[in-house]
């Protein structure tokens, strides 16, 4: 069973820069996409970003040019690299996994999905 565990959200002001990291367990040769996605008060759950097995990574529109998901597999760890943060960007943030498949990444701009495994989500809030 695979377990997600988010960390590094935090309060920042607008025009700040936040890490999150989303640690993967237990280890496995299991190839994985690994993806964010954010929910803000009111809203729907939307994508963020995603990378495949291959590191192939996708982008919602709202986060291209600004966010950054990367992935250390040695540390079974995803990250987010969130810069020039909006107050619009406040949202619980959630890591997801699903066993790689090809386009994978691609669910976080609403084709298939959705991912099979989640974690408990982090709070970002931007003022």
């Amino acid at each position: 069973h695979v377990q997600l565990v988010e960390s590094g959200g935090g309060s920042v002001q607008a025009g700040g820069s936040l890490r999150l990291s989303c640690a993967r367990s237990p280890p496995t040769r299991s190839c994985y996409c690994m993806g964010w996605f954010r929910r803000a008060p009111g809203k729907e759950r939307e994508g963020v970003a995603a990378l495949d097995c291959d590191g192939a990574t996708a982008y919602a529109g709202s986060a291209k040019d600004r966010f950054t998901v990367s992935v250390d597999n040695s540390k079974n760890t995803l990250y987010l690299q969130m810069n020039d943060l909006k107050p619009e960007d406040s949202a619980v943030y959630y890591c997801a996994a699903e066993t790689s498949y090809p386009g994978c990444q691609w669910v976080v701009r609403g084709i298939g999905g959705p991912y099979s495994y989640w974690g408990q989500g982090t709070q970002v809030t931007v003022s």
